[in-house]
């Protein structure tokens, strides 16, 4: 089928475009190319331009009337940039998102799939959490996310396009055949300040080591990204199922497993075969102690379990830093 992907030229973007058309599908995609690539997106079709953009999504549509589902991905997501202005947060991931759903829907895309995120959970006190967990958003991205998720809700209870928000926990890795991964210089997240720090050889910032886990380091539920991007495509496949009779409907994807920060560190070191040394640093603006999920809505609705683990996750992010430079020669090492 024909699959709009916005955002698709971003890194889980890019990986759910690939996972599609492995899958015989045929992704469309819409991105503004403010921090996607199109390199990662060759051989699809691209629209560049503002997936808020009402006239343009129009057009898209109008070019391609075979979409009749939608996996909207195009979102601003750094959480300390989201504390520093979060103006552009609400304009880029509520308001635009509302823009996008309302102009799919006069065009006759009745089934949205939206990128959500762990981030919106109040974790309980082993720091895992389920779909049924309180949510507590603590920072203008996180709440940007549980803001699209109840207005989509509210669109879908109307008559609206149904809904299935997938709640990324933190996506690591690559496309394990070197198509696409991240595509940003000197990307914020955990593993992305690991790869530089081993690049450098400079200390790596360890950010939090007074959180309530087992070490003290903040605690994630690593997922990597090829495994999100294939729940994706289970989604679009088994939209009917996965709605399990209502319009809407919420579901985690993550391993099922936590790993603190410096566990990440020592899974990179083993397969790096080399030490790293590590910089203890204050916690971070909008930073939490993390969380972890339990999968089971994903396995039972989805039929999705992650297959790849942390150790696959770094070796994969290790192979996409060393062979980028053919795709994005700009950022070859």
């Amino acid at each position: 089928m024909d699959v709009l992907v916005t955002g698709g030229a971003g890194y889980i973007g890019s990986a759910v475009v690939a996972a599609l058309a492995d899958a015989g599908h045929r992704p469309v995609v819409l991105d503004d190319l403010s921090t996607g690539r199109a390199e990662l997106v060759r051989g699809h079709r691209l629209h560049v331009g503002d997936v808020g953009d009402r006239a343009l999504v129009r057009r898209v549509l109008a070019e391609h009337p075979g979409i009749t589902v939608a996996v909207h991905c195009a979102a601003r997501i750094v959480v300390p940039e989201s504390v520093a202005r979060p103006g552009i947060y609400y304009r880029t991931n509520v308001l635009a998102t509302l823009e996008l759903v309302e102009a799919l829907a006069e065009g006759g895309v009745r089934d949205v799939v939206f990128s959500s995120s762990a981030s919106i959970y109040a974790p309980g006190p082993d720091l895992a959490v389920d779909e049924d967990s309180r949510w507590a958003p603590s920072s203008p991205y996180a709440r940007t996310k549980a803001v699209a998720e109840e207005m989509l809700g509210d669109l879908a209870a109307s008559g609206g396009p149904r809904v299935l928000s997938l709640r990324y926990f933190n996506p690591i890795g690559a496309d394990p055949r070197l198509r696409t991964g991240v595509q940003l210089p000197r990307p914020g997240h955990a593993l992305g300040v690991l790869v530089e720090a081993h690049r450098t050889g400079q200390p790596f910032p360890l950010t939090g080591v007074d959180y309530p886990t087992r070490d003290g380091s903040g605690i994630r539920d690593y997922v990597h990204v090829w495994d999100l991007a294939r729940a994706h495509v289970a989604a679009v496949e088994g939209f009917d199922r996965a709605l399990a009779g209502g319009r809407s409907q919420a579901i985690n994807l993550g391993t099922g497993r936590g790993t603190t920060v410096r566990e990440l560190v020592a899974a990179f070191e083993r397969v790096t075969g080399s030490r790293v040394a590590v910089r203890e640093a204050p916690r971070r603006p909008g930073d939490t102690a993390g969380a972890w999920t339990r999968s089971d809505r994903a396995a039972r609705l989805l039929g999705w379990r992650a297959e790849r683990d942390v150790l696959a996750g770094v070796a994969d992010t290790l192979a996409w830093f060393a062979a980028r430079g053919a795709i994005l020669p700009d950022l070859a090492a």
